[in-house]
């Protein structure tokens, strides 16, 4: 189907809505209001029903042969018509279109009913009988109004909707088709042009569907645009992303200890101290940034160039040490075979990893519960006993900014970047990272890297 008539079949549809909800919306406002005006006149009988029973200060009087009432005189439709009853329900006059029959009822009727009462009713034996016989305690007014002349009036209305709507439609189709067919037509132009913009010039992606128009040659065009550009955002959103996470945790405690020491006057001694240790965490996060601006480079999944050997058996349990300041440092268990373990990998790089999978082994899994570091030949795992993975969301854990629902579902805390970083780390060293989980057995994070046997001297740390 081609392009332009999927538009004028839209555009007729939503045409087609937007007449039925206009007329739809006419038609009730219209109803509402011939109900309105129905009510109004049914008040207004009652009103003048009203209006003809003489109040005393001790009954309610009601003569119709001395007050002779032009309401009801008219037979025809739109008059109301009435009845007055006395307390017991016994008729004591009716409007003359109504005759001998009972007040109508139904739902072409419109009814109404309002009671009048003395509050100081008596009997007054000492009035004639004449006068007594017009005295009432309470009074029943009744009308009833017919529906049949709004009916009529609404019918008219949903024709004349009717015929207007549909020749608004049919006007709207010839015309509309027309102009999208026109309008449509330079596409093929514009599939030229994209093809033919530079990397500079990056457009929103289009989506592409298999339906054979000009359309889809266009979608093609821009994706092929597009695709040459994905190299060069990527790299710009992975080195934002990998920063933000990598350089938070040393800037925060910088700041910290600055904050610190700002509270009151210190000896000489102590702000030296401070110095040396926002040094120490200066120069950290100097070769964190120099790391991070390497990988971020186009040849980041490629192997790194400056890496040593790296004995696993002796730095993991250095790096652990460092963990012991945690709150959950009694859970960190370190499952170490006997023997050298030499791998191939930057020590800063790998340090960063490891730290990944702590920190999110220890966040995802309930204290008092271990968290084993392994060693097994050149494979580094990290196994915790929390709540696991769904399988859902096994596919997408090393994506950059990805977080699982039951993570967010949590409120812990995090970006979705310490994975994505991590296997880019483990990419970098020429090494894999996998993932070994299932819901309620907790998680098993493997790092596997090249053997470090053959290498002649260590290559310098990257600054």
């Amino acid at each position: 189907m081609k392009l332009a008539t999927r538009l004028c079949l839209f555009f007729l549809t939503a045409l087609a809505l937007v007449l039925a909800g206009f007329s739809a919306a006419l038609y009730l406002l219209a109803r509402a209001h011939l109900e309105r005006q129905a009510a109004e006149r049914l008040e207004a009988a009652l009103d003048t029903l009203a209006a003809a029973v003489e109040v005393e200060e001790d009954a309610l009087e009601w003569e119709p042969r001395e007050r002779r009432l032009t309401l009801g005189q008219d037979a025809a439709e739109e008059q109301p018509r009435w009845e007055v009853l006395d307390g017991a329900e016994k008729v004591l006059g009716r409007s003359p279109n109504l005759g001998a029959s009972a007040l109508p009822s139904g739902s072409s009727w419109l009814s109404g009913r309002r009671q009048l009462r003395s509050e100081r009713w008596s009997e007054r034996a000492d009035l004639p009988e004449p006068v007594r016989a017009r005295r009432y305690e309470e009074l029943v007014l009744t009308a009833a109004v017919s529906r049949a002349p709004a009916a009529a009036a609404l019918r008219s209305l949903a024709l004349a909707l009717t015929g207007l709507s549909g020749v608004v439609w049919l006007t709207a189709a010839i015309l509309g088709c027309a102009l999208s067919r026109r309008a449509l037509a330079p596409l093929n132009q514009m599939a030229q042009a994209a093809r033919a913009t530079s990397a500079a010039d990056a457009e929103p992606r289009l989506p592409v569907s298999a339906t054979g128009d000009e359309l889809e040659d266009l979608g093609h065009a821009f994706n092929d645009l597009l695709s040459r550009l994905r190299q060069s955002f990527e790299r710009q959103r992975r080195f934002t992303g990998d920063a933000s996470h990598q350089l938070r945790t040393p800037l925060t405690a910088m700041l910290g200890q600055v904050e610190v020491a700002l509270r009151r006057d210190r000896p000489p001694e102590e702000y030296r101290k401070l110095l040396t240790r926002v040094h120490v965490q200066a120069g950290h996060l100097h070769r964190i940034v120099e790391a991070l601006l390497f990988l971020a480079r186009a040849d980041a999944e490629a192997t790194l160039a400056s890496l040593e050997v790296i004995d696993l058996a002796e730095w993991v349990p250095s790096q652990l040490a460092r963990w012991s300041d945690h709150a959950r440092a009694a859970d960190l268990r370190l499952d170490l075979a006997d023997g050298a373990f030499l791998v191939h990998a930057q020590p800063l790089l790998l340090a960063q990893l490891l730290d990944n999978l702590l920190d999110n082994a220890l966040k995802y899994s309930p204290a008092g519960t271990p968290v084993t570091v392994a060693l097994t030949g050149v494979a580094l795992s990290v196994e915790d006993a929390g709540n696991g993975i769904a399988p859902d969301d096994l596919s997408h854990l090393f994506e950059p900014f990805y977080r699982s629902a039951s993570a967010r579902r949590l409120g812990l805390g995090g970006v979705g970047l310490g994975l994505a970083t991590a296997r880019r780390i483990a990419a970098a060293f020429g090494g894999t990272l996998t993932v070994e989980s299932a819901p309620g057995r907790g998680s098993r994070f493997t790092l596997r890297l090249r053997r470090g046997e053959g290498l002649t001297s260590a290559a310098p740390e990257v600054q």
